[in-house]
């Protein structure tokens, strides 16, 4: 086998770790990987996390026990957060961003990659102790960030449909109301999606009246599924009673003005 330098085998470690993260790997594998003993290995994990701690870019952290080893979790640095945030509140606030009827366009900074990637790890550590079994989102704009922030808790994404969709198999089916129309709608989801006694982080991309959250509370219950939390990107101020109690929104939309072409959002921090 080829001998690596300790910074080539730093490159490859910080691939594998970031790549997946909390995602536990053991010393032996890396041990095998580069076929160096597992003392080297030690001193290369040391390294690595010195330079994240250093530049603030997450941190490696050692799990005990028979199953142990390293893993990866992104910890955003609170400053980078609050820079990150404001720009995106910077972003919505831009007039042509409103559509008729006071709606805000959005689609573009959900899928964008690099945005949606930094909303799903700050989302993330929010919820990093609460330890869900997986993260579940309504379709379709709730997708893109329920998977980044499922990706950095190493969880699966579970997608409530709107419609029944034949290749779901058997489904669970709910009415609920929607806070700002006031109208009925269906929720459904998979039978075999979820199993009792999970624990559930609810994610979505906007939360106005709390009427899609409510709905999926209500869905999972069906489940006798336990909810650790709920966290959205954007709340509105207004109305001031969600029909969640408890939520954790990244950004507060204050106001959007047709009349005088003027947005207002703020970080919630």
């Amino acid at each position: 086998m080829n001998k690596f330098s300790r910074s080539e085998r730093i490159g490859v470690m910080t691939k594998i770790l970031t790549d997946r993260p909390n995602q536990i790997h053991t010393l032996n594998y890396f041990g095998e990987l580069f076929g160096v003993a597992k003392s080297t290995v030690s001193e290369d994990v040391m390294a690595l996390r010195r330079a994240l701690k250093a530049f603030n870019l997450g941190n490696l952290e050692t799990v005990v026990g028979a199953a142990g080893g390293i893993k990866y979790v992104p910890q955003p640095d609170e400053e980078y957060v609050s820079n990150f945030i404001q720009d995106l509140c910077n972003k919505l606030s831009e007039p042509e961003r409103i559509l008729p009827g006071g709606f805000l366009y959005i689609a573009d900074l959900l899928f964008t990659p690099h945005i949606v990637q930094q909303v799903g790890e700050i989302m993330a550590s929010r919820f990093y102790e609460a330890s869900p079994d997986f993260v579940i989102t309504v379709e379709t704009k709730g997708i893109p960030i329920a998977m980044m922030t499922a990706r950095a808790l190493n969880c699966p994404v579970v997608v409530a449909r709107r419609d029944n969709e034949v290749t779901e198999g058997s489904v669970v089916t709910i009415n609920y109301v929607s806070a700002s129309s006031k109208r009925i709608q269906t929720m459904s989801l998979a039978k075999r999606a979820v199993k009792e006694g999970q624990r559930a982080l609810i994610i979505d991309d906007f939360m106005r009246g709390g009427g899609t959250a409510r709905g999926m509370v209500d869905l999972l219950k069906e489940f006798n599924v336990d909810i650790v939390g709920v966290g959205v990107m954007i709340a509105t101020e207004q109305p001031k009673q969600k029909m969640i109690d408890e939520y954790v929104a990244l950004i507060e939309l204050k106001e959007v003005d047709e009349v005088s072409r003027k947005v207002v959002a703020r970080p919630v921090l």
